[in-house]
């Protein structure tokens, strides 16, 4: 059985018969319209993300099959928590917090692509993905939910499946997601303001020094790089400016003997 595939990227929910689909599908006898009928099924959950996908078919009966990769875990706590990207300190800064629920739902999606023999064992991995991110789950740093779950906490949620939030719950969670943010905001402009007195204090040490001093009073590494100037970037000014003056020097010098004699013929006249 001689079968061709097409692999593409489509928005959830939202594949249609232009490029690249159609073009690719035409060549096959396939009816297009079904099969991008099928693709939007089968991805709709993941609505506002780019989703690979890959279809199969028989180029003798023009049966076809549709499969559906899924977006990275980090990608659908994003979308799930409404943030752009997760902390750049997940150790200090939390950026948004997340429910079991939510993170079931995630596990699910991620079924075949994750270690976990189990769905509580898959819960346990997107959590640690959470904790690489800076995100909270249920109000408590990940690595502490981690323990409830083995201590069979939310064995009832993950049992039955349960992924729905009420109206009530989502109104909270972006409340949540509101105040850490304002929280984020307030922690970095202090270590901002924090981190400017130190290079002040310490103007004209090595960068190595300040830069100890720094990392020393926890200033974060992001926020060094923006702040503290990077020596080969300062000599290389310094060198520029070193190559301009001597430029600016030969050019008077090649400028003098000519007006030297420029007053010398204005005397003879």
């Amino acid at each position: 059985m001689s079968r061709e595939k097409i692999e593409a990227l489509v928005e959830g929910g939202k594949a249609t018969a232009a490029p690249p689909l159609g073009p690719a599908l035409g060549p096959m006898g396939v009816n297009i319209g079904q099969v991008v009928a099928k693709i939007n099924e089968k991805t709709k959950i993941f609505a506002g993300m780019k989703v690979p996908v890959k279809i199969s078919v028989d180029k003798s009966t023009k049966e076809f099959d549709v499969s559906v990769g899924t977006p990275p875990a980090s990608a659908l706590l994003k979308k799930e928590t409404g943030i752009e990207k997760g902390s750049a300190n997940p150790l200090a800064d939390k950026v948004a917090d997340i429910l079991i629920e939510q993170i079931i739902k995630i596990a699910k999606m991620k079924e075949s692509s994750l270690l976990g023999k189990t769905l509580k064992e898959r819960v346990k991995e997107i959590v640690g993905t959470c904790n690489s991110m800076g995100i909270l789950v249920e109000g408590k740093p990940a690595k502490e939910i981690i323990g409830d779950i083995n201590a069979g906490k939310f064995d009832e949620e993950i049992k039955a499946e349960k992924t729905e939030l009420t109206a009530e719950e989502k109104k909270q969670l972006e409340e949540k997601r509101e105040k850490l943010k304002i929280e984020v905001e307030k922690r970095r402009a202090g270590l901002e303001a924090k981190a400017k007195e130190i290079i002040a204090s310490m103007a004209g040490q090595e960068r190595g020094l300040i830069k100890a001093k720094l990392k020393q009073e926890g200033i974060p590494d992001e926020m060094i790089k923006e702040l503290l100037p990077v020596e080969g970037a300062a000599a290389a000014e310094g060198a520029a400016g070193a190559k301009a003056a001597p430029a600016e020097g030969a050019k008077a010098a090649e400028a003098a003997p000519k007006e030297e004699a420029k007053g010398k013929e204005d005397k003879k006249k």
